[in-house]
């Protein structure tokens, strides 16, 4: 995977970013049209919104991820959603680009890996903040199907990353310094 971080000039990392968010934006919407039930468990989705971030933390670096999911998270909120979907989609995003910030840097993990603890992570994240606005541990329960799902999905979606990600990778070679 070719990181791009630092290589692109100026002009071309803004219309990529911008064209990440938006297309992050329209996955996530996407997404929010899925019925709540999809697989049988309450509240788990694919995140393939995710795979956007990923793209953007592998190629543009870490600023550009942080960036396009809070711009994703908080357009699709203002027009779809409410605070309280903002402040779920925010913590568990901003947990999980941190937990693959984290894990790329030792070199240890690929993609998949990378992105199984993304999904995770991002779970537990949403998991803590509703523990903490119900003022309740009954959710912890929870914890195993949440891993689970997000770990499954997350490999899933790292999968999908890696494919784009060597794909794109020729595409940007005419925008480098």
């Amino acid at each position: 995977m070719m990181p791009l971080q630092g290589k692109l000039r100026p002009a071309a990392a803004a219309a990529y970013s911008s064209v990440m968010t938006a297309l992050a934006a329209v996955i996530g919407y996407l997404e929010l049209l899925m019925p709540i039930n999809m697989f049988g468990i309450p509240g788990v989705k694919p995140g393939l919104a995710n795979i956007v971030s990923l793209i953007a933390l592998y190629m543009l670096g870490p600023v550009y991820a942080y960036m396009i999911m809070c711009v994703r998270v908080l357009l699709l909120g203002a027009m779809f959603g409410n605070m309280y979907s903002v402040i779920y989609s925010l913590t568990g995003g901003l947990i999980s680009i941190t937990v693959m910030l984290i894990l790329k840097r030792t070199n240890a993990f690929g993609a998949a890996g990378i992105s199984a603890a993304g999904g995770a992570f991002h779970n537990i994240g949403q998991l803590c903040v509703a523990v903490m606005s119900l003022g309740s541990l009954n959710l912890v329960y929870y914890v195993p199907v949440l891993v689970i799902s997000g770990t499954l999905f997350g490999c899933l979606t790292g999968v999908l990353t890696v494919i784009l990600i060597e794909r794109l990778s020729k595409s940007y070679a005419p925008y480098m310094r």
